[in-house]
């Protein structure tokens, strides 16, 4: 189908500003034009009271937002990994998401801000994420939160570290992660994919942009390490549920797709979810955006089922 008129107007507007393209801006300009791009998808219709604490990392203290729904018993956890090619975004730009879901679900969310790059290259998002999610579950009581109903979530670049938790977590035997949410996630920085080629120009996430992003993070030689490309790990089985949500004119797309199937094919319940007309980063834009309404729900309603 064509791309959805929503999205469209939205890329009208953008190219409408002027702005240099993404891989030709500094680190700290492509940053603050994200902080703006997030504001559109607005403010959450039920917030809930958060927190701003740090859990122990493997290079310091590691920043995190905790949205605690009013509950009278344990809810479910949710560990939620922001965007932005690891070397974009934050807790501030995905706020809303994480209060969409908390309020959606209902569950304890805990968003993590990371090490980016080019200042903290990779494996440094990887430990942060993996470090964050092992004192989520060992401290979720306190949080309000059931240790024994814990998911890890992400979109795009957070959905590729979301991945890698979720392998790192079964091959230590723990934490106990019971589902993962994984939005358009990166899996395969070799970019072999038809829909990088299809999809590489005029629909937000450019090529160049994936270009400029993969060599903030990490040296040709890591391309196939299963820690930064999901899909090269060699067993995908005993992994746990998983959902899958793609957008048709998302780069992305078919790396997304393919994971999904890897997991099926691993014996892993997966479900996967392509939303046709959208592109790259409409997840979250629930302002603008009639299907990341959809989007939010469906995820939510798959963390609720998943966890209850």
């Amino acid at each position: 189908m064509p791309v959805d008129p929503q999205a469209r107007a939205l890329l009208d507007q953008l190219e409408a500003l002027g702005r240099p393209p993404m891989s030709e801006q500094t680190p700290e300009e492509a940053r603050a034009g994200m902080a703006i791009l997030a504001s559109l998808g607005g403010t959450s219709d039920e917030p809930v009271p958060t927190e701003d604490r740090s859990v122990p990392g493997p290079a310091g203290d590691i920043p995190v937002r905790v949205y605690r729904p009013e509950s009278d018993h344990p809810l479910p956890v949710v560990v939620y990994f922001h965007g932005g090619g690891w070397t974009i975004g934050d807790i501030n730009t995905h706020d809303t998401t994480c209060q969409r879901l908390a309020s959606g679900v209902p569950a304890v969310v805990v968003s993590v801000d990371y090490r980016l790059a080019p200042e903290h290259r990779f494996p440094a998002a990887v430990e942060d994420c993996d470090a964050a999610t092992a004192w989520v579950s060992a401290h979720a009581a306190e949080l309000g939160g059931d240790p024994a109903k814990l998911a890890v979530a992400g979109d795009s670049a957070g959905g590729n570290l979301a991945a890698v938790v979720a392998r790192h977590a079964r091959d230590a035997a723990g934490p106990p992660i019971a589902f993962q949410l994984l939005v358009y996630p990166a899996t395969d920085l070799t970019r072999s994919f038809p829909s990088h080629a299809e999809n590489g120009k005029g629909y937000l996430l450019e090529s160049d942009t994936m270009t400029w992003f993969i060599g903030n993070y990490l040296d040709e030689s890591d391309l196939k390490d299963p820690d930064a490309s999901p899909l090269f790990a060699d067993d995908l089985s005993g992994l746990p549920p998983a959902l899958v949500v793609t957008a048709e004119f998302d780069p992305l797309r078919d790396e997304g797709e393919a994971y999904a199937e890897r997991l099926r094919e691993a014996g892993v319940a997966v479900t996967t979810s392509r939303y046709d007309g959208m592109i790259h980063a409409f997840y979250g834009m629930d302002a603008i955006f009639d299907s990341s309404k959809k989007a939010t729900a469906e995820t939510a309603g798959a963390l609720r089922d998943a966890l209850a």
